[in-house]
């Protein structure tokens, strides 16, 4: 009876793991320093970064917030997923919708208390952050367009609060923030492409749906020939020490994702274009320990 309890314990662990998808959250909490510590303040001491208490809290609020987010949109999306990808759905349907709830209104209290250490400007930041992931979940994404562009906007907020809270306005920020953005926004549709099926049977007005795959290819490949502008300016306007060999792969690689785009048919092909696009999205996390690498040393001592 134990063994038993145990093991239910256990998949329920996993289950809440899957739903709030935690190597998504250790990624961003990761991508949020790293980021801090060479991009936004690159002359600060490490120590000083990594021991910055109000950056922990806007850490601490941001993993909560989007591990809330997670949970709501699995709620909205229960249906679709369970036709898109049954496997995990059945995973995650080892947590009941009430324990979810629970949860999510847990995690997002626990995020304005964390906020509230910093200020009341980041407390109404991660507040309407909260507001507008909800709203996302439970409509906005069901709009043709406007869906894609705003769960792009919401997937890179978080950078925006330690953005703000360092105040480096450098133009190669922005640059650096255009590149993600585009290939954020490519995932998202290349995503629609891979759940086409679900969102016939739901009645979401997805780009694939209403004008095609045709289209959607194309589109895509505007998308991904727009990105080759901020790369290509990282790689020769800007400083950016050895993490400009990512960039050249990366733009090897979206050569490599236009090419199998127009092959792809099938909603495995869809699902290496949508892990190609994560993995230089996730290799651009690990790749800013590659700008500074000359006074990295320095900064520590």
């Amino acid at each position: 009876m134990v063994s038993i309890s145990k093991k239910r314990l256990l998949l329920k662990i996993f289950s809440l793991f899957s739903v709030v998808r935690g190597y998504n959250i250790l990624i961003l909490v990761l991508a949020q320093y790293l980021t801090s510590m060479f991009i936004l303040a690159p002359d600060l001491p490490l120590r000083e970064v990594l021991f910055d208490l109000n950056l922990f809290f806007i850490v601490l609020a941001t993993a909560s917030v989007v591990a809330s987010g997670y949970i709501i949109n699995n709620f909205y999306d229960s249906e679709k997923d369970l036709i898109n990808r049954p496997q995990k759905t059945m995973l995650d349907r080892f947590v009941s919708q009430r324990t979810k709830l629970s949860v999510y209104f847990m995690l997002n209290l626990a995020a304005v208390f964390f906020a509230s250490y910093v200020s009341f400007r980041t407390v109404v930041f991660f507040s309407s952050y909260i507001f507008f992931i909800w709203l996302y979940s439970y409509g906005i994404k069901k709009l043709l367009f406007l869906g894609n562009l705003v769960v792009s906007v919401l997937t890179i907020a978080p950078f925006f609060a330690i953005f703000v809270h360092y105040k480096n306005f450098d133009t190669v920020i922005f640059v650096h923030a255009a590149f993600l953005y585009l290939i954020i926004v490519m995932r998202e549709l290349v995503k629609n492409l891979e759940n086409m099926k679900g969102d016939v049977v739901l009645g979401y007005e997805t780009i694939p749906i209403v004008y095609g795959e045709k289209l959607s290819k194309i589109l895509l490949a505007g998308l991904a020939l727009l990105s080759f502008i901020p790369g290509y300016l990282l790689i020769v306007n800007f400083e950016i020490g050895q993490m400009d060999y990512f960039f050249y792969g990366a733009l090897i690689l979206l050569v490599f994702f236009l090419l199998f785009l127009f092959f792809s048919k099938a909603k495995w092909q869809y699902l290496v274009l949508h892990n190609l696009l994560k993995f230089i999205i996730v290799a651009g996390v690990f790749s800013i320990l590659l700008i500074d690498t000359d006074a990295l040393l320095g900064r520590v001592l």
